[in-house]
């Protein structure tokens, strides 16, 4: 923010501010491309070289560079840093989950710069409960509805809305096109805003005590249950397994059976941090091809 000083025609100073968009340097191990567009998050869009997307009630507009990337939209380095999980060592990690199979340790090495993201646990909880049975372009067409029409208008995006937003006009949900699932964010809204369920203390559980919570959600499976937990509350050991990891664990390792099953495999098999050797099997065909 820049302030001016002039004088009118008494000679009074009249001081202007000028809101100057200023552009952050962010230096750190990332790669943008991966990371925004694998699905973890649904508000992100690539415009050209830059990615914009909504983060609290700001948009948010990030440039790759060598040093990591530039971004504008936001003056909070914080919040920016935290959601990147800059407290992640991806080159011990990258060792770990690596030492732990080759064939990981081959998508490591083909795609650097991978990190998982740290998501605001009410946007995420509610996202991830309308991921049910939807692909990766369903869901952003879905959060984007609930974000149109409940959110507040950040000049041509949306912010995630509140339960008590969600709430105030919950008559108007059908417009948002979520079929079976609008009736189990109503509920989930109604929950939180009575603090029966509170996001953020979710936050001081263990992994087992975070998914047993999430499950009394009407709609929240295991699966969904273990995203919420990996994107939202550090919860590395969380192993989701849809569709497609079943085929790869069926294929490179010869696992099938229950998502128990399935999981404590997972578990046992990737060492301290499973959940991101999770993300790199789930686009093992795109980092491959």
């Amino acid at each position: 923010m820049n302030c001016i000083t002039s004088f009118d025609l008494q000679g009074n100073n009249v001081i202007t501010v000028l809101h100057i968009q200023m552009t952050m340097r962010i230096e750190m191990d990332v790669s943008l491309d991966p990371t925004l567009g694998c699905g973890q998050a649904h508000r992100w869009f690539k415009k050209g070289d830059t990615w914009e997307g909504v983060l609290g009630k700001e948009i948010v507009t990030l440039k790759q560079t060598e040093y990591g990337f530039e971004c504008s939209g936001t003056d909070n380095k914080g919040m920016i840093l935290n959601y990147f999980r800059s407290d992640d060592d991806l080159d011990e990690i990258y060792k770990d989950i690596s030492a732990a199979d080759p064939y990981v340790a081959k998508l490591c090495r083909n795609c650097p710069g991978l990190r998982l993201l740290r998501q605001d646990p009410w946007e995420c909880m509610a996202t991830y409960l309308l991921a049910t049975n939807a692909n990766v372009k369903r869901i952003g067409q879905m959060v984007d509805n609930v974000c149109h029409t409940f959110g507040k208008d950040l000049n041509g995006r949306y912010s995630f809305p509140t339960p008590e937003e969600i709430i105030s006009c919950e008559d108007r949900i059908c417009e948002c096109r979520l079929g079976f699932r609008d009736k189990r964010l109503i509920e989930l809204a109604h929950r939180v805003a009575d603090k029966d369920i509170v996001p953020d203390e979710l936050k001081r559980m263990s992994y087992d005590e975070c998914i047993e919570s999430l499950l009394t959600i009407n709609g929240v499976g295991p699966k969904v249950a273990d995203c919420i937990a990996l994107f939202a509350y550090d919860h590395m050991e969380a192993f989701p397994i849809d569709a497609r990891i079943g085929k790869v664990l069926k294929e490179k390792y010869g696992q099938e059976g229950s998502y128990k099953k399935l999981s404590e495999f997972a578990r046992n098999k990737f060492g301290r941090y499973p959940g991101y050797a999770q993300e790199f099997l789930y686009h093992s065909d795109f980092i491959e091809s």
